[in-house]
């Protein structure tokens, strides 16, 4: 049976779905984000590993450590080169981070916080959301 959130990268050979309703959705400005997203800040938000299916597609993974020191694995189609997902989060086991733009259906999501605002570029103005200087506790 098909869950309720389905997702893909641009040219639709890696798929994903899962049915948690996003809950922690963020708008990251920290310089991994940055450099990863291609743009001032990326958008995500934590899905349970245990809820999150691949339903297509051999998304390729490249190990990053981040600013904090900690690990991950961001996961991208080998065709087309989007970032679709991250997963073995060291600061986050058990969780695969979904990035917003994968998502077939984004509307209604919307994020809830801001971090790492002291990386944001000048230009950028601030949402009317909670602000966090680096990662909210």
């Amino acid at each position: 049976m098909a869950k309720k959130h389905t997702a893909q990268c641009a040219c639709g050979s890696v798929k994903f779905e899962f049915d948690t309703d996003p809950g922690f959705i963020a708008v990251c400005h920290c310089l991994d984000c940055k450099r990863a997203s291609g743009g001032e800040a990326a958008i995500f938000f934590g899905v349970p590993e245990s809820d999150f299916r691949l339903i297509s597609g051999k998304p390729k993974a490249f190990h990053y450590i981040a600013e904090s020191g900690k690990g991950l694995d961001r996961n991208f189609c080998p065709e087309c080169g989007a970032r679709v997902f991250s997963t073995n989060l060291e600061s986050f086991p058990g969780t695969v981070f979904v990035t917003l733009g994968s998502l077939d259906q984004p509307a209604g999501i919307e994020p809830m916080l801001e971090m790492f605002t002291k990386r944001r570029l000048a230009w950028a103005r601030p949402l009317g959301l909670p602000q966090f200087e680096s990662m909210p506790h």
